[in-house]
């Protein structure tokens, strides 16, 4: 049975969208067939998110170490992501507030130029805060905010024995938003690959055995009711 709307209201899920390319060999089709089967998943299970009130979703839709992909693949997903650029203006109707987590200056001006206008157009939104991880790597993001950090130390407006937990986050491209309930990977991998390595220290791990191009609504069920199982003890005992 499907979950309610509002089911998963407050929630904040992060999905490593895995198997694009296992997808469409699977079916003697180019990797980039994957993709584009894997892109219009996306869509809908944004909707989706919407529709259960998810306090916050994060899709890791292209990583730092992707770029050593084929370059065909690698302009394949450009494309497809400067599609969804232009479709990501109708979240601003659906009240989403869109952020994109990751290094942008690798990327076209153009797409810059858009990621920055849509950003700056759904800032004041109150529904679910839709993340696009794109040219994100984890450590990176640490490195970035630590470097930060050390220019505010260097100008002597910080001392070092202010940092604290709370300052380190306020540095991260997720700064402001709610840590990670847990961490979707499909495919049946079972590794972070470098995403969301701070945020997911206390976050609860779900993985399933299904390709991400055949992900469904009723797949994004199954994976909230089993975190629904889960006991959360953050270190105590429970």
């Amino acid at each position: 049975m499907a979950l309610e709307p509002g089911a998963a209201k407050g929630l904040s899920i992060g999905i490593i969208m895995d198997g694009n390319g296992r997808w469409a060999k699977k079916r003697g089709l180019p990797r980039t067939a994957g993709h584009t089967k894997g892109a219009e998943v996306f869509r809908d299970i944004i909707r989706y998110c919407n529709e259960l009130e998810l306090a916050c979703v994060t899709f890791y839709a292209f990583s730092t170490e992707n770029w050593s992909r084929p370059l065909e693949e690698v302009n394949g997903i450009m494309k497809l992501f400067g599609e969804y650029l232009v479709m990501a203006y109708d979240y601003q109707k659906e009240n989403n507030r869109v952020v994109f987590l990751g290094d942008r200056t690798a990327l076209s001006p153009k797409y810059q130029a858009q990621m920055d206008d849509i950003e700056q157009k759904t800032q004041g939104n109150t529904g679910t805060v839709l993340n696009v991880a794109i040219n994100y790597g984890s450590r990176q993001e640490l490195v970035r905010g630590m470097q930060t950090l050390a220019r505010r130390v260097q100008t002597g407006t910080l001392r070092p024995e202010q940092i604290d937990e709370a300052m380190i986050s306020s540095v991260l491209y997720t700064a402001g938003q709610k840590d990670p309930d847990f961490i979707l990977r499909p495919s049946g991998e079972r590794r972070l690959s470098n995403f969301m390595l701070w945020q997911a220290s206390y976050a609860e791990f779900v993985e399933m055995d299904v390709l991400w191009p055949d992900f469904t609504r009723a797949d994004m069920d199954r994976a909230i009711e089993e975190y629904f199982t889960r006991s959360r003890r953050f270190g105590g005992l429970g």
